[in-house]
C-alpha cells in the first residue's frame, strides 16, 4: 500500500511539473481534429498541403505559423478591405496578447469572478482534462445532467444463480431519477432483459448494479476507489435481475420486484429504472401490460406474485388529474399499451410539468406541501440519509476530438462564476440594449444567460496563456478570447503590423504590465515613477476610446452558447462602472452548406476559399455568397449561382458599354426625364431600390440587399426597356435615366462585386476615385402611389393577356364536324370603378377606425370582424354570403395599408386608375396584341353616347360591369372570326 501511495504521489508530481503546452493525450492534436477521417494526413493533403510539408505539423506552433498567412492571402484575393495592422495571433505565441489575457484574468480574479472549486464538468478521460466546446467532435453545447441515484437494496436471498458471487455484500440497484418526490409511489423496478449490466464496488464497499457507461461516469465523481477504475466485479445480462426483490428508499411498499421493460435506453441513466405508475404514464402502461398479458409474463419468467398484487400507490395530487395522474391521462388519451409512444409522450407532456408546478405531496414528512417547494428538500433528505447519491452524466453523448466518449467528472480547477446573480443581471441589462439582428439570436442569448453557470476556464495542456497565478494550467480557448475586441484597438501600436508580435516597434512585451493595461482600458493612472512611454500610452488610450464600444461583432450562431455570451459577461465585469464600453451588437450566422449539403472533406463536398476564387472569380463567388442566405439558419452556397453570376456580370458589362455608346452617339432620348409614365416609374423604382437596399445593408440582410439592389433593379430596368419599346422609335429609353441606373446599380452592387464595379466606375463611367469610397447613392423618398400604379399596370397587362387567350380559345369540340372558326381579339374595353361601395365601403370605414397610424398596425382580426358583425351589414338578408368575402378583403387591405399607409383605407385608390390606363393605352394594346384599347367608367347609368353603348355591349356579352371595384376593373374582350370580317366586307360592298 505504501508503494502504491508513493507511485501515486510521484505521478501527481510529474503531472504538476509537466509542460502544459505539451500534449498528453494518446493521440496528437492533429489526429484529434480528424473527426471521422481515418488519417489527419489525408485531410491535410485534401487541403492542398504536400507530403513534404506535413511532418512539421507535429509541432502545434507550426499550425500558427503556417495557416494565418494563407488566410491573409486568400482574404485579400477575395477583395476584402482589412486593416491587417491590427491582426494578431492569440495564445502565448504572441507575447503582447499573452500579457493582455494575463491582465484580463488577474483583473477577473481580483474582483472575485474566478474561483477554484470542485465542480462537475464534461471531461475527456483520454485527454485527462475537461472537454470544452471547441475540443469536441460532437456534442457542442452539451452540459452535465444531474440525477439523484436511488440505492435500491437487494434482499440477500435474491443473490443466487448468476448473482451468487455477490452474496454477503451490500448490493444496491442504482436507479437515476429526476423526480425524487415521487419515490413514495414505487411499485417495482424496471430492467432491460437483454441489457448488459455489471456489479461495481464503490469506495465505501457498497456494490452498485448499473450499466458500464454509468459506472464509467461515476468513477470520475469520487465514488470509486480510484479515478477511472469502475471497480467492476461481475458482468451479467439484465435477465439475471428479473424477479429480484429490493427495498427502495421512501417506497411505501416494503418489497418490490425487478420486472422487464423493453423500452429502456441504455445510453441514458443507469439502465435501472424505478417505477412509479401513479405519476409516470410509461410505468403505468408497462405495468398494466404485464398484468393483462399472461403470455408476456411467461416469456420473461415473471411470477404472478411479482406483479398482480401491486396496484398504483398515489403520492402526488394534481388538481386537474386527482391523486394519480398517469391512469387518468392514459384513459383520456385512450392509450392501449406501452408501445403507443406518441400518445405516451403527449401524456408525459401533460403531467410532468403540472406535477411540479401544481402538485401537492400526499406522502412522507412533507405531506400537504407543494412539490415545487419540497422537491429539493426531499432530495437532500435522501442524500443525508445515505439512501441516494448525486450522479451526473452528459445530457447527451459528447465525443472529444481525440475520439473519446466524454464523461462528467468532479474536477478541481479554476472556474468563472458565470450565472452569479448580480453578474447575470448586468449581462441581461447589456443584452437588452444590444442589437442582435434576429429574434432567434436574442432568444438564444436569453436562454444561455438562463442556464449558464460556472465555467471551467483552465485546461491541462494545449495552446494558450498560462493561468497567471497557477501556471500548471492554461486558460482554455473559449475563455481567453472574450474581450479581444479591445486588443484590436491597440494591437498595431504594439506589434507594428506583425501578427506574431515579434516586430516590437515601441516597447517590449515585458513592459505591458497589469498597471499599464489598467491605464489603457480602465483609465487608472499609472503608478508614480512608471517609465512606460507617455506618448504611447496617450495614443493607446485615444485609440481605445475612439473605437469602443464596438458596434458589431460577427460570429457563428454556435458560439452564442459560449464565446459570445462569455464576451457579454466579461465586458460587464471589467467595465462594470462604465456601461458606455458595453457591446452594442452581435450578428450571428449559421454554417455554410455547399450545394445544399454539409461541407465535408470525407465526402468530397468541400471547397476552400482559394479554390472558389480560382473557379469563379472573387466577384462571382461573393455574389453567390450574398445569395446563399441571410438568417441565423445555415446558408447554402450553390455552384450554379456562382456560374450564373459570371454570365450575369459579363452580360451586364456588355449592356452598359452598349448604352454608354448609344448615349454618346445621341441615340437615346433626351429632354425632360419625367415626360412618360415609364420614366417616372423607373426613376421611382431606382429610389425605392436605393432606400430598400440601404435598409437591408444596415440590417446585414445581404441576400435581401442583393434582391433589392440587383435582381429587383434589373427587373425594373427590363420593364422600363419593354415599356419604352412599346411607344415607337421616339419612345426609347431616356439617356439621363440610363446613366443614373448604371451609377446606382454599380454603387449598390459594389459591396458584393467590388472588382467589377470598380471597372464600371472608373473605366466605363470615367468617375474619379474608387467606387468603394464613392459613398452610397442618394435618393428622394419613393412615391408609394406611383409604385402602386406600376404594380397595378403590370398585373393588368398580365390579366388582359390571359383574358385574350381565354376569349380566343376554341370551344371544346364535340363529335365529328368542321373545326370551329378561329377567333381573334381586336380590342378590349376596360370598365373602372371610381370608389368602393356597399359592404366594402363599410369594411374600409371600420379598418380606418381601427388602424393605428403610429404603429402601422391593426388590432386582432377577430376584433375587426366583430365590428363588421355589429355594423349595418348584419341587417342584410345576404349577410352570410357577404361575410365569406369580408375576410379576404380585410386581409388584402390590411397588407396594403402596412405597405403604403392609411391612404390604402380610402374608398378610392391612392392613384388615378383611369388616368394610368389612358396614359398607357398604346403600351397595353401593343403588349397584349390588341388593335384598340379603351377605358370607360363602370357607372353605366350615369353615362351616355359611346360609353353607355360600350357598357350595354359588355353587359350583353356576359361581363359584370357593375362588379368592377377600384383596382379590379371589368374587361370586355371584342373578338371576331374570319367569317365576321367577310360578312362585314360584303355588307360594305352592298
Amino acid at each position: 500500500a505504501a508503494a502504491a501511495a508513493a507511485a501515486a504521489a510521484q505521478k501527481a508530481a510529474d503531472a504538476k511539473n509537466a509542460d502544459p503546452t505539451k500534449f498528453a493525450a494518446k493521440k496528437s492534436k492533429a489526429s484529434a481534429k480528424a473527426g471521422t477521417q481515418t488519417y489527419q494526413w489525408d485531410i491535410m493533403k485534401s487541403s492542398g498541403i504536400g507530403d513534404s510539408e506535413i511532418p512539421p505539423f507535429a509541432d502545434p506552433y507550426h499550425w500558427l505559423d503556417y495557416f494565418p498567412p494563407l488566410a491573409k492571402r486568400d482574404v485579400a484575393a477575395m477583395g476584402c478591405q482589412v486593416d491587417w495592422r491590427r491582426s494578431f495571433i492569440t495564445t502565448d505565441h504572441n507575447p503582447f496578447y499573452d500579457a493582455f489575457v494575463r491582465w484580463q484574468f488577474n483583473t477577473l480574479k481580483k474582483i472575485g469572478k474566478v474561483i477554484k472549486a470542485k465542480r462537475m464538468a464534461v471531461y475527456s478521460p483520454l485527454d485527462g482534462q475537461p472537454c470544452a466546446d471547441h475540443d469536441r467532435a460532437s456534442g457542442e453545447g452539451v452540459g452535465p445532467q444531474e440525477y439523484v441515484l436511488i440505492k435500491m437494496r437487494v434482499y440477500d436471498e435474491c443473490l443466487v444463480g448468476e448473482l451468487a458471487p455477490l452474496a454477503g455484500k451490500n448490493v444496491f440497484l442504482a436507479a437515476a431519477t429526476l423526480r425524487p418526490e415521487t419515490m413514495y409511489g414505487q411499485t417495482n423496478c424496471w430492467i432491460l432483459p437483454d441489457g448488459d449490466y455489471g456489479a461495481f464496488e464503490m469506495a465505501n464497499g457498497d456494490v452498485m448494479v448499473m450499466c458500464d457507461r454509468a459506472a464509467r461516469n461515476l468513477s470520475y465523481q469520487e465514488r470509486t476507489k480510484a479515478e477511472g477504475d469502475t471497480g467492476k466485479i461481475l458482468s451479467f445480462k439484465g435477465a439475471a435481475l428479473i424477479g429480484c426483490a429490493v427495498k427502495s428508499p421512501l417506497a411505501i411498499l416494503e418489497k418490490i420486484y425487478c420486472l422487464p421493460m423493453l423500452t429502456i435506453l441504455m445510453g441514458k441513466g443507469t439502465g435501472v429504472v424505478t417505477s412509479v405508475p401513479s405519476d409516470s404514464p410509461d410505468d403505468f402502461m408497462a405495468l398494466s401490460d404485464l398484468k393483462a398479458k399472461k403470455a408476456l409474463r411467461e416469456k420473461f419468467g415473471v411470477l404472478d406474485e411479482w406483479v398482480l398484487p401491486f396496484d398504483v400507490v398515489p403520492c402526488v395530487r394534481i388538481p386537474e388529474f386527482g391523486d394519480a395522474c398517469a391512469p387518468i391521462v392514459c384513459e383520456q388519451l385512450k392509450i392501449q399499451s406501452q408501445n403507443d409512444k406518441a400518445k405516451l409522450e403527449e401524456a408525459k407532456h401533460r403531467t410532468y410539468l403540472k406535477g411540479f408546478t401544481d402538485g401537492v405531496m400526499l406522502r412522507g414528512v412533507y405531506e400537504g406541501e407543494p412539490v415545487k417547494i419540497v422537491k429539493p428538500k426531499i432530495r437532500d433528505l435522501m442524500l443525508e440519509s445515505g439512501d441516494a447519491i448525486v450522479y451526473s452524466e452528459p445530457e447527451k453523448q459528447v465525443m472529444s476530438r481525440s475520439g473519446d466518449e466524454c464523461v462528467v467528472a468532479l474536477t478541481d480547477q479554476w472556474y468563472l462564476e458565470y450565472g452569479e446573480e448580480g453578474w447575470r443581471e448586468k449581462a441581461e441589462k447589456c443584452l437588452a440594449g444590444m442589437r442582435t439582428y434576429h429574434d432567434e439570436a436574442r432568444k438564444a442569448f436569453e436562454h444561455t444567460l438562463g442556464w449558464l453557470r460556472q465555467w471551467a476556464c483552465s485546461r491541462a495542456f494545449g495552446l494558450g496563456t498560462r493561468v497567471p497565478w497557477d501556471e500548471q494550467f492554461l486558460i482554455e480557448s473559449l475563455s481567453d478570447s472574450t474581450i479581444y475586441m479591445a486588443y484590436y484597438t491597440v494591437a498595431h501600436l504594439l506589434q507594428g503590423g506583425d501578427m506574431y508580435g515579434s516586430a516590437r516597434p515601441s516597447v517590449e512585451p515585458s513592459a505591458m504590465t497589469d498597471e499599464v493595461w489598467d491605464a489603457v482600458f480602465l483609465g487608472v493612472p499609472l503608478p508614480a515613477g512608471s517609465d512606460f512611454p507617455k506618448e504611447l500610452l496617450k495614443e493607446m488610450k485615444t485609440e481605445f476610446e475612439f473605437w469602443y464600444p464596438f458596434d458589431l461583432r460577427v460570429s457563428g450562431k454556435d458560439l452564442i452558447q459560449n464565446h459570445l455570451t462569455f464576451s457579454i459577461y466579461n465586458h460587464v465585469a471589467l467595465w462594470a462602472e462604465d456601461e458606455s464600453k458595453w457591446p452594442r451588437g452581435f450578428r450571428t450566422n449559421g454554417h455554410l452548406l455547399l450545394n445544399n449539403e454539409k461541407m465535408s472533406k470525407s465526402t468530397g463536398n468541400f471547397k476552400t476559399l482559394k479554390a472558389a476564387i480560382e473557379a469563379y472569380s472573387s466577384d462571382a463567388m461573393r455574389f453567390a455568397l450574398a445569395d446563399a442566405g441571410d438568417t441565423i439558419e445555415d446558408a447554402n452556397f450553390v455552384d450554379d449561382t456562382a456560374n450564373a453570376a459570371i454570365l450575369r456580370l459579363t452580360k451586364e458589362l456588355a449592356w452598359i458599354e452598349e448604352m454608354l455608346a448609344l448615349a454618346a452617339a445621341g441615340k437615346l432620348r433626351t429632354g425632360p426625364s419625367d415626360q412618360t409614365f415609364g420614366d417616372r416609374v423607373f426613376a421611382n423604382a431606382m429610389n425605392h431600390a436605393i432606400k430598400s437596399t440601404e435598409e437591408h445593408y444596415e440590417n446585414m440582410m445581404f441576400r435581401e440587399a442583393l434582391k433589392c439592389g440587383y435582381y429587383d433593379l434589373q427587373s425594373a430596368r427590363d420593364a422600363y426597356r419593354l415599356q419604352c419599346g412599346g411607344l415607337g422609335e421616339e419612345g426609347n429609353m431616356h439617356a439621363e435615366l440610363v446613366k443614373r441606373f448604371i451609377e446606382v446599380s454599380t454603387l449598390l452592387l459594389a459591396p458584393f462585386c467590388p472588382h467589377t464595379c470598380e471597372h464600371v466606375w472608373g473605366a466605363l463611367l470615367g468617375k474619379p476615385g474608387t467606387v468603394t469610397k464613392a459613398g452610397f447613392p442618394t435618393y428622394v423618398e419613393p412615391d408609394k402611389a406611383l409604385m402602386a400604379a406600376a404594380r397595378y399596370l403590370d398585373d393588368l397587362v398580365s390579366s388582359i393577356r390571359k383574358g385574350v387567350a381565354k376569349a380566343t380559345a376554341p370551344p371544346k369540340k364535340k363529335g365529328a364536324g368542321p373545326p370551329p372558326p378561329i377567333k381573334t381579339c381586336d380590342a378590349a374595353h376596360v370598365f373602372v370603378a371610381e370608389k368602393f361601395g356597399g359592404w366594402q365601403e363599410v369594411c374600409l370605414g371600420i379598418l380606418a377606425e381601427k388602424y393605428d397610424a403610429s404603429a402601422n398596425a391593426f388590432p386582432p382580426v377577430n376584433e375587426v370582424l366583430d365590428a363588421v358583425k355589429a355594423s349595418e351589414l348584419s341587417k342584410d338578408a345576404n349577410f352570410k354570403n357577404v361575410m365569406k368575402m369580408v375576410m379576404p378583403f380585410i386581409k388584402f387591405k390590411q397588407d396594403e395599408a402596412k405597405a403604403v399607409g392609411e391612404d390604402a383605407l380610402s374608398v378610392r385608390l391612392i392613384f388615378d386608375e383611369a388616368g394610368v390606363l389612358n396614359e398607357n393605352a398604346a403600351f397595353i394594346a401593343k403588349a397584349c396584341g390588341l388593335k384598340a384599347f379603351a377605358v370607360f367608367s363602370s357607372a353605366g347609368d350615369a353615362l351616355d353616347g359611346a360609353a353607355a353603348e360600350s357598357v350595354a355591349a359588355a353587359t350583353s356579352g356576359g361581363v359584370k360591369v357593375d362588379a368592377a371595384t377600384p383596382g379590379a376593373p371589368a374587361v370586355y374582350y371584342i373578338t371576331s372570326t374570319a367569317e365576321d370580317i367577310a360578312d362585314g366586307v360584303a355588307k360594305m360592298e352592298v
